[in-house]
C-alpha cells in the first residue's frame, strides 16, 4: 500500500495537482468515477468490459486513496476498523446468505 501511495503522490506532485484536492474535490471525483463504473454495467450486466472496469475501478481507489492522504489517515487502519463495526451488525448467524440491512435482522 505504501508503494501505491507514493506513486499517486509523485504523480500529483509531478503536476502540482494538490493544490485541486480539496476534500471535497476528492469526495466529487470519487462519486464521478464510481458513477463511471456503474456506467459499464448500464445496458448489460453480464457482457461488460473487463478491462475498462479495471480502469474505472482504479480511478475509484486513487481518489480514494488521495482522500485518506489529505485527511491523514491510515486506509488499511479505516478499513479494519469498520470492518470490526460492520461485523458487530452483521453477525454471521443472522446476516449469513441474505441481503437483509442490520436493523432489519
Amino acid at each position: 500500500m505504501q508503494e501505491i501511495i507514493e506513486k499517486i503522490d509523485e504523480f500529483n506532485k509531478e503536476r502540482d495537482w494538490d493544490q485541486f484536492h480539496s476534500p471535497e474535490n476528492l469526495a466529487k471525483s470519487i462519486v464521478i468515477e464510481a458513477g463511471e463504473l456503474l456506467e459499464c454495467f448500464q445496458w448489460d450486466s453480464e457482457n461488460y468490459n473487463k478491462e475498462e472496469v479495471c480502469e474505472e475501478l482504479a480511478d475509484v481507489f486513487t481518489y480514494c486513496i488521495q482522500m485518506a492522504m489529505k485527511l491523514d489517515v491510515d486506509p488499511k487502519e479505516i478499513i479494519l476498523k469498520k470492518l470490526e463495526k460492520t461485523k458487530k451488525k452483521y453477525p454471521v448467524e443472522k446476516a449469513k446468505g441474505t441481503s437483509i440491512k442490520y436493523n432489519k435482522l
